[in-house]
């Protein structure tokens, strides 16, 4: 009842954020795409290096390492830091021996909680080479 009469007091142009109906939106939801439609992002070709994200700004590189070292032998992690506070800006990288270990990390790892945080795990992307301008699948916003 109190939300009818918030609508019925709101200016017109506030009661699109009020609607639930979205066939007389002029906003309407569009649903993200099904999980076997195929994304612009593309994969990334197997490989023993792991680019790590949704890490906590808690998280350290002894604990990426040993965390991930339970599903093969880790022979670098890394968590990149905030030069100026030193805390994990949110993702980092981890490098198996194998690229069986590598899968099996990926396996073990992805979608699993780590210092209170859901955190993905997926092979990373090499870097383009240097001098080269760098090729991203999505259109940045504006563009054409």
């Amino acid at each position: 009842m109190a939300m009818r009469a918030a609508v019925a007091a709101a200016p017109r142009g506030f009661r699109r954020f009020f609607c639930t109906n979205t066939a007389s939106s002029p906003f309407p939801f569009v649903p993200p795409p099904a999980a076997g439609a195929t994304s612009a992002r593309q994969m990334a070709d197997p490989n023993t290096n792991l680019f790590v994200s949704g890490l906590s700004k808690r998280t350290t590189t002894e604990r990426l390492r040993e965390e991930f070292a339970k599903f093969g032998e880790v022979v670098h992690a890394r968590v990149v830091t905030d030069r100026v506070s030193g805390y994990s800006k949110g993702f980092g990288f981890v490098k198996y021996a194998t690229i069986e270990e590598a899968a099996k990390g990926i396996e073990g790892m992805d979608g699993k909680f780590l210092d209170g945080w859901v955190i993905f795990a997926e092979y990373a992307r090499p870097r383009p080479p240097p001098g080269q301008p760098m090729q991203n699948p999505t259109p940045y916003y504006g563009g054409q």
